[in-house]
Protein backbone atom coordinates (compact mmCIF):
# COMPACT_ATOMS: atom_id res chain seq x y z
CA UNK A 1 0.00 0.00 0.00
CA UNK A 2 1.42 3.43 -0.85
CA UNK A 3 0.94 6.42 0.52
CA UNK A 4 -0.20 9.60 -1.53
CA UNK A 5 1.47 12.85 -0.26
CA UNK A 6 -0.97 15.51 0.97
CA UNK A 7 -1.61 18.04 -1.30
CA UNK A 8 0.03 21.34 -1.30
CA UNK A 9 -1.52 24.16 0.62
CA UNK A 10 -1.74 27.43 -1.29
CA UNK A 11 -1.87 31.02 0.67
CA UNK A 12 -3.27 33.81 -1.20
CA UNK A 13 -2.05 36.82 0.38
CA UNK A 14 -3.16 39.45 -1.97
CA UNK A 15 -6.12 42.04 -1.23
CA UNK A 16 -9.37 41.10 -2.40
CA UNK A 17 -10.98 42.04 -5.71
CA UNK A 18 -13.48 44.87 -4.80
CA UNK A 19 -16.30 43.85 -7.30
CA UNK A 20 -19.28 46.52 -7.80
CA UNK A 21 -22.63 44.74 -7.57
CA UNK A 22 -24.54 45.11 -10.09
CA UNK A 23 -27.42 47.73 -10.30
CA UNK A 24 -30.67 45.82 -9.00
CA UNK A 25 -33.60 46.70 -10.53
CA UNK A 26 -35.65 47.37 -7.25
CA UNK A 27 -39.67 46.63 -8.03
CA UNK A 28 -40.21 48.29 -4.21
CA UNK A 29 -38.82 51.66 -5.40
CA UNK A 30 -41.75 50.96 -8.56
CA UNK A 31 -44.32 50.55 -5.51
CA UNK A 32 -43.54 53.29 -3.31
CA UNK A 33 -43.03 55.64 -6.25
CA UNK A 34 -46.70 54.37 -7.81
CA UNK A 35 -45.39 54.02 -11.12
CA UNK A 36 -47.41 52.25 -14.07
CA UNK A 37 -45.13 49.13 -13.56
CA UNK A 38 -45.76 49.04 -9.74
CA UNK A 39 -49.54 49.49 -9.85
CA UNK A 40 -49.34 46.48 -11.89
CA UNK A 41 -47.26 44.52 -9.25
CA UNK A 42 -49.72 45.76 -6.44
CA UNK A 43 -53.12 44.67 -9.18
CA UNK A 44 -51.62 41.38 -9.28
CA UNK A 45 -51.78 40.63 -5.87
CA UNK A 46 -54.56 41.76 -5.52
CA UNK A 47 -56.23 40.09 -8.36
CA UNK A 48 -54.74 36.99 -6.83
CA UNK A 49 -56.28 37.34 -3.67
CA UNK A 50 -59.44 37.77 -4.87
CA UNK A 51 -58.85 34.68 -7.37
CA UNK A 52 -58.47 33.07 -3.83
CA UNK A 53 -61.56 34.48 -2.46
CA UNK A 54 -63.80 33.89 -4.83
CA UNK A 55 -62.72 30.05 -5.59
CA UNK A 56 -63.29 30.15 -1.79
CA UNK A 57 -66.79 31.89 -2.14
CA UNK A 58 -67.53 29.24 -4.89
CA UNK A 59 -66.86 26.53 -2.87
CA UNK A 60 -68.95 27.31 0.19
CA UNK A 61 -71.86 28.29 -2.28
CA UNK A 62 -71.39 24.64 -3.84
CA UNK A 63 -71.70 23.52 -0.17
CA UNK A 64 -74.57 25.57 1.06
CA UNK A 65 -76.36 24.83 -1.88
CA UNK A 66 -76.44 21.38 -2.02
CA UNK A 67 -77.53 21.25 1.69
CA UNK A 68 -81.33 21.78 0.83
CA UNK A 69 -80.83 18.46 -1.50
CA UNK A 70 -79.15 16.50 1.04
CA UNK A 71 -81.54 17.16 3.69
CA UNK A 72 -84.61 16.67 1.05
CA UNK A 73 -83.32 13.09 0.32
CA UNK A 74 -82.10 12.06 4.04
CA UNK A 75 -86.06 12.79 5.40
CA UNK A 76 -84.48 12.34 8.85
CA UNK A 77 -83.99 14.74 11.35
CA UNK A 78 -80.77 12.83 12.96
CA UNK A 79 -79.62 12.55 9.63
CA UNK A 80 -80.06 16.28 8.99
CA UNK A 81 -78.22 17.34 12.44
CA UNK A 82 -75.37 14.50 11.72
CA UNK A 83 -74.85 15.94 8.64
CA UNK A 84 -74.91 19.70 9.46
CA UNK A 85 -72.50 19.02 12.47
CA UNK A 86 -70.41 16.48 11.05
CA UNK A 87 -70.49 16.59 7.66
CA UNK A 88 -70.78 20.25 6.51
CA UNK A 89 -68.31 22.17 9.25
CA UNK A 90 -65.23 19.78 8.47
CA UNK A 91 -65.73 20.87 4.52
CA UNK A 92 -66.28 24.64 6.04
CA UNK A 93 -63.03 24.21 7.71
CA UNK A 94 -61.02 22.69 4.27
CA UNK A 95 -62.25 25.62 2.60
CA UNK A 96 -61.16 28.00 5.13
CA UNK A 97 -57.78 25.69 5.44
CA UNK A 98 -57.20 25.75 1.63
CA UNK A 99 -58.07 29.97 1.68
CA UNK A 100 -55.62 30.55 4.32
CA UNK A 101 -52.95 28.63 2.59
CA UNK A 102 -53.44 30.31 -0.63
CA UNK A 103 -53.79 33.84 0.51
CA UNK A 104 -50.18 33.30 2.59
CA UNK A 105 -48.59 31.63 -0.85
CA UNK A 106 -50.05 35.11 -3.03
CA UNK A 107 -48.56 37.44 -0.38
CA UNK A 108 -44.73 35.31 -0.07
CA UNK A 109 -44.52 35.44 -3.46
CA UNK A 110 -45.49 38.58 -3.87
CA UNK A 111 -42.87 39.70 -1.08
CA UNK A 112 -40.07 37.45 -2.92
CA UNK A 113 -40.84 39.30 -6.62
CA UNK A 114 -40.51 42.61 -4.41
CA UNK A 115 -37.35 41.91 -2.48
CA UNK A 116 -36.16 40.77 -5.95
CA UNK A 117 -35.44 37.18 -4.46
CA UNK A 118 -36.09 34.67 -7.28
CA UNK A 119 -38.70 31.60 -6.59
CA UNK A 120 -38.08 28.57 -5.29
Amino acid sequence: MSVEPAPRRERVTGEPRRVRPLPRYRAQSEIDEQTALGGAYVRSLIRSQLRAGLSAFAFLALLAGTLPLAFAALRSDLAVWLVLGFGAYPLLVLIAWWYVRRAERNERDFARLVEGRPAP
